[in-house]
């Protein structure tokens, strides 16, 4: 992980200014301010915070919560909020891994793994029968983080699983056959629901699903929804949306408002306290191969990653969260997600 003089940068000078002095007795000086009046300082003040409170470790899960992040609306923060909550989690002590199961491999990119097409990748896990623990890697810079990469060959992988003996469990199995022991397994999912996406919902008990806050962010939820209740009828019974995250929140807007208000209407007790806001650094991070918290673990987004991770895991030992920095506001709208199920 970078370390906060990464952040900070050198500062032998921090506020250049005027600075005045006198020969003999009365030397006059103006002194510049501490650190952290500055916003180099406040930024690096907020990093060693973030790091401080990652750091402190949250209740670890009984048994391994296997989480499904699905969406088949593309753009919504899917492989932002798997790596980012994965990151998260792992910064409070956890072990985690993150299967990337999209075959545009964008998670395995943002987590710094690579996965060019000779790597060995989920591909060979859901076709070859290859176990699980030949192709995890470790994070860079993250203790406790682990990525199965996707390849490019993942993208054959809906047609070469139809003809396979279970197709609909292999991740399942592949899954329980993974020795290391793991608080978390978070699935990405592809912005589909075919074959892939269905191993996945196979696979775990949860699935979180990132609904963006804006106009079209309900549009096809209940065909999403439809899948999860025959998944759960015919191949996992424990399957339930556990958890809604609401990502690309501007309170600036009044749309983000309405829309936000409407998804916890609607969906109640499953929405997340905390939003995930817009923010170019979140945007940022994955050209240089990281998450947000190694990137600038003080930026806005970090720190509502480091608070929705605090939350998913505290919601699983059923300790209730309490959300002193939740601000959504509540606006009248008319309905926006009628007939979504």
């Amino acid at each position: 992980m970078r370390s906060d003089a990464n952040i900070a940068g050198p500062m032998a000078d921090p506020v250049p200014g005027p600075r005045t002095e006198s020969l003999g007795e009365d030397v006059s000086r103006e002194t510049p301010p501490p650190m952290d009046d500055t916003p180099i300082g406040r930024a690096a003040q907020l990093a060693v915070e973030a790091l401080g409170r990652a750091g402190e470790g949250l209740p670890r899960p009984e048994q391994t919560r296997i989480i499904v992040v699905a969406n088949q609306k593309g753009g919504v923060g899917k492989t932002t909020t798997t790596v980012n909550l994965a990151a998260s989690l792992a910064l409070h002590g956890g072990r985690v891994l993150v299967v990337d199961l999209d075959p545009q491999g964008n998670a395995s990119t943002a987590l710094g793994i690579d996965h060019h097409a000779e790597v060995p990748s989920i591909y060979d896990v859901l076709v070859e029968s290859r176990p699980l623990a030949e192709v995890v890697q470790p994070v860079p810079d993250v203790e406790g983080l682990f990525c199965a990469p996707a390849t490019i060959d993942l993208a054959g992988a809906e047609i070469e699983l139809v003809s396979l003996v279970a197709r609909e469990s292999r991740l399942q199995r592949a899954i329980q056959a993974y020795e290391q022991p793991l608080d978390y397994v978070l699935i990405d999912c592809p912005p589909s629901l075919g074959l892939l996406t269905v191993n996945a919902m196979v696979a775990g008990a949860e699935v979180l699903i990132p609904i963006q806050c804006e106009y079209y962010a309900l549009e096809g939820l209940g065909q999403l929804l439809r899948n999860v209740d025959l998944v759960r009828g015919h191949l996992n019974p424990a399957l339930h949306v556990s958890t809604i995250l609401l990502t690309m929140y501007d309170g600036r807007t009044r749309l983000a408002s309405q829309v936000a208000e409407e998804v916890r209407t609607h969906f109640g007790d499953e929405v997340l306290r905390t939003s995930i806001p817009r923010s170019v650094r979140i945007s940022e991070a994955p050209s240089y191969g990281q998450t947000v918290l190694t990137y600038d673990p003080g930026s806005s987004g970090a720190l509502s990653y480091l608070e929705a991770a605090r939350e998913i895991a505290l919601r699983g030992v059923g300790i209730s969260y309490d959300a002193t920095h939740a601000h959504i506001g509540a606006q009248n709208s008319p309905s926006m997600v009628e007939g979504i199920q």
